[in-house]
């Protein structure tokens, strides 16, 4: 029979332990800002009917980047490449019994089939943040807060990270206006600028698509007008524009100072109908957007609702984790196990079960070891898995039920420690 790969499928990551830790050190500190703003938690199903992102995710996410497949009852079905279709589906479900503004966040993962490369995997986890029932400018003030929050949290500093902000095709109505672009033509160049603004494909590559598209003349003259700064002038005169100044400044007030208007920042999605905003890490080594969101006002109609105001964002476990690991802001593994228990022999292991399960229930986490191996083996098992303490368990335990307590990072000895003083010594540490 021939072995089977060990390798996960391509472009999914295994967690080992070290690798969960981070993870979830990552989604701690989203956790704690995102709450710290009065939002809940919510989940639903990674399975979707398809027919939700064939409606609004848009045409590049449905046709070419979703699982989506027939399962046994014919039902077309695809595994969420995106969470904001899902939560426009509930909110649309319950929209009488639910009290207004909300703000829901979830932490889940999906999947999109598209080239894995750094920070980008068929796989991700992904925080989701949305606030519904706020009409004005406050919804993107704190949503974009909590952004910027979130970074600081994680250990940023304003230098490391910029948040650009634009209005959802505004770029698409100057194409139109001035070089009398529509339909696909001017979709497929509002994604190419987006790409090239995002520092996701070269200069090189930009005129190149940009001619295969427009052709020669139309290219250059285009490429011309960005590089010049003439479409930028145009766009400083739309009311549009004028918001998102707005939006900076009173950013800019709250001390958020690394905030800037992009007339070429450009969301990938079809749904927005607002400000957008981006986080661009400024690493010259991995200069690229890691997150961001919008205004999505509309969502609610495919599901033949009236309109509900909502401003929302996503925010990527794996451009987090890059961000982090380039700055070395990563912390060392620390397993949650307090207490390593090493059972010298087997007829000690009841009496070790016993003791485990009387210190569990004092709130402490232990693990006990039933290997019987020599005893400097199994506090060297403890050391490489991190774990804090240790107890042998021998006769002089058994016999008088007062231990020695050994803290590994140090070697230091705590002799003749009774059951109730186990306790306060590990939290003291």
């Amino acid at each position: 029979m021939e072995k089977l790969n060990t390798n996960p499928y391509k472009g999914v990551r295994d967690f080992y332990p070290e690798d969960k830790f981070i993870q979830e050190y990552i989604f701690e500190k989203m956790r704690e800002i995102v709450e710290s703003f009065g939002y809940e938690k919510y989940d639903a199903s990674i399975l979707e009917s398809t027919d939700l992102y064939k409606a609004k995710s848009g045409e590049e996410i449905v046709n070419e980047q979703t699982y989506s497949f027939t399962d046994r009852g014919g039902r077309d079905v695809t595994l969420r490449p995106e969470m904001t279709p899902t939560i426009a589906r509930m909110v649309a479900g319950k929209k009488r019994e639910l009290i207004f503004p909300l703000r829901w966040y979830s932490i889940v993962n999906n999947f999109r089939y598209e080239r894995p490369q750094k920070g980008r995997g068929r796989e991700f986890w992904q925080l989701n943040v949305d606030i519904f029932g706020v009409k004005g400018i406050e919804a993107e003030i704190e949503t974009i807060t909590i952004a910027y929050k979130i970074m600081q949290n994680l250990g940023a500093l304003d230098r490391d990270f910029v948040i650009k902000i634009s209005f959802a095709g505004i770029v698409g109505t100057i194409l139109s206006e001035k070089f009398n672009l529509e339909g696909d033509e001017k979709k497929k160049i509002v994604r190419l600028i987006d790409r090239w603004n995002g520092n996701k494909i070269s200069d090189e590559d930009f005129n190149k698509e940009m001619e295969d598209i427009l052709g020669k003349g139309r290219g250059e003259d285009l490429k011309k007008s960005l590089v010049s700064g003439e479409i930028e002038k145009i766009m400083n005169s739309q009311p549009e524009v004028q918001l998102c100044q707005t939006i900076v400044k009173k950013l800019n007030e709250r001390g958020i100072t690394n905030v800037s208007f992009d007339p070429f920042l450009v969301r990938g999605f079809d749904y927005y109908t607002g400000v957008i905003f981006e986080v661009f890490d400024k690493d010259p080594n991995n200069n690229r957007a890691m997150f961001g969101g919008g205004r999505y006002d509309n969502l609610l109609d495919i599901f033949g609702e009236e309109k509900i105001p909502a401003v929302g964002f996503g925010m990527g476990d794996m451009t987090a984790l890059d961000f982090l690991e380039s700055r070395n802001l990563l912390p060392g593994y620390l397993p949650k196990t307090d207490l390593y228990l090493c059972i010298l022999e087997d007829k000690y292991t009841d009496f070790s079960d016993d003791l485990a399960e009387a210190f569990r229930a004092q709130g402490l986490d232990i693990a006990v070891d039933y290997s019987y191996k020599k005893v400097g083996d199994q506090i060297k098992k403890a050391n490489k898995k991190k774990v804090p303490f240790v107890i042998c368990i021998g006769d002089d335990e058994v016999k008088n039920d007062k231990f020695t307590l050994k803290r590994l990072v140090d070697g230091k000895e705590f002799f003749d420690v009774t059951r109730k003083d186990i306790k306060e010594i590990i939290e003291k540490k």
